[in-house]
């Protein structure tokens, strides 16, 4: 029986089990432990302490790699006695590790020291490992589509109404191009983090050792583990980056999020075509429907997603005097909002693979709309000199269907050049798409360039 509260872990759970790698009671009590002992070889290399012996190092590094199921378990069982989840931890270690100097676990940090870290490397992880390929997987597709469909003529639409063409490679490069922007931030963004006490000042650290420079250390511990330093901070980093991380993520979803809703819209116009899987249904009651559930699944998701960054955005920067625990709660739900993000993009891929350009509809339904060719014919004939030309297509065409035949007798009536007169003969709808090609293919040389 399935009682899980949440359908990421219950109805999604065989699909983002791996996501539990980041964001688990589990994956943060293993990211603590790391922190800690990273904290501690720092420690042991300024030559403060005694230096630890080559057992004691083997010890560390078993932990550090080998971090288990009965070593969380027995954190549990610690807490569940002082009632204090990173103290746990720090007993845990002392018991483990059975260091001659078992003080030096934990040395001069406040809980928020090792708790700021272990979310911001939680974080660096997952976008590392999962994020960005997942990102890249789904440009990969948009970029094949770009690339074929990059002159394939395909009716556009303003306010729903017919406007001039595109191409569908076109479409899907605007769409590439937008998610490059943010692909691009990605791969360069880098969290913050802080190593400096109960109120930010490194004050029980200068307490013991009032010689040493512990703002440089906290800037070299960062550097080392590709963390941005946070050098001015309250007892808790500001999370600030995390907002900003949190805002690129769901400028993604919203990228995403138009592109669901515009191919399904495409889908229903005929311009777009899904591919049936063998064996699945589409209606309970009607046997014929092929529905875009994908992008539907993906739109879905993404609003949940959006909502709860907008909710993280607007708590994790806030907190009371030097700090309180209320971001402690909302920073345990992170992983809530990029599962549902994650899952989105998971069924927009799934729907994109099988989509494709219906070439023939899109061109029999443009060749429907001559009159689309007002623009490029009123455009021409300001250039030929004509008085108030944007008027005169427009008494015959806006709001009608006109022929191709009325267009031409219109253009015979002008009193412009036989060349010019030829010249407007000679437009037709299909192929009245401008630089969109080129375009198109810019946009694919430049995602190929920085994807490879």
């Amino acid at each position: 029986m399935d009682k899980a509260i949440s359908p990421l872990d219950g109805r999604y759970g065989a699909r983002l089990a791996h996501l539990g790698d980041y964001f688990s009671e589990f994956a943060l009590m293993r990211m603590r432990v790391i922190v800690e002992l990273r904290f501690l070889r720092a420690l042991d290399e300024t030559a403060l302490f005694d230096k630890l012996t080559a057992a004691e190092r083997v010890r560390i590094d078993r932990v550090n790699q080998n971090f288990s199921e009965s070593h969380y378990r027995r954190i549990q069982e610690i807490e569940a006695k002082i009632n204090h989840d990173v103290k746990a931890c720090e007993v845990f270690l002392q018991e483990e590790l059975e260091l001659r100097q078992p003080n030096m676990i934990h040395f001069g940090l406040t809980s928020e020291d090792v708790n700021n870290l272990s979310y911001s490397f939680l974080l660096k992880e997952y976008l590392e490992n999962e994020q960005l390929p997942q990102l890249k997987a789904l440009m990969e597709i948009l970029l094949a589509h770009a690339e074929r469909w990059a002159e394939t003529p395909f009716p556009a639409r303003t306010h729903g109404q017919m406007a001039s063409p595109t191409t569908g490679g076109k479409e899907m490069a605007v769409y590439l191009s937008r998610l490059l922007r943010q692909f691009r931030l990605l791969k360069n963004f880098k969290m913050s983090g802080k190593l400096n006490g109960a109120t930010g000042n490194y004050s029980a650290l200068l307490s013991a050792f009032p010689e040493f420079d512990w703002l440089e250390f906290s800037q070299k511990f960062m550097a080392r583990h590709g963390l941005e330093a946070n050098l001015t901070t309250t007892q808790i980093e500001d999370h600030d980056t995390w907002a900003l991380y949190f805002s690129i993520t769901k400028q993604i979803n919203h990228v995403v999020l138009d592109l669901n809703r515009d191919v399904w819209l495409y889908l229903t116009l005929g311009y777009l075509t899904i591919s049936a899987e063998k064996g699945a249904v589409g209606s309970s009651t009607m046997p014929h429907k092929v529905n875009p559930i994908n992008f539907e699944n993906s739109e879905g998701n993404m609003q949940v997603s959006s909502a709860l960054l907008n909710g993280l955005i607007d708590k994790l920067g806030n907190s009371r005097l030097q700090r309180d625990l209320s971001d402690s709660t909302a920073s345990r739900n992170m992983g809530v909002a990029l599962a549902h993000s994650y899952l989105a993009i998971q069924e927009t891929v799934k729907g994109l693979k099988k989509l494709d350009i219906n070439a023939g509809y899109c061109q029999s339904e443009l060749e429907a709309h001559p009159e689309l060719l007002a623009e490029p014919i009123q455009t021409i004939l300001r250039k030929e000199g004509v008085d108030d030309p944007y008027n005169l297509l427009k008494e015959i065409t806006r709001g009608k269907r006109v022929s191709l035949e009325e267009l031409q007798k219109f253009v015979d009536k002008l009193k412009v050049s036989a060349e010019t007169k030829e010249r407007l003969k000679n437009l037709t709808v299909p192929g009245y798409v401008g630089d969109a090609p080129r375009i198109c293919r810019m946009v694919v040389q430049q995602t190929k360039k920085e994807l490879l």
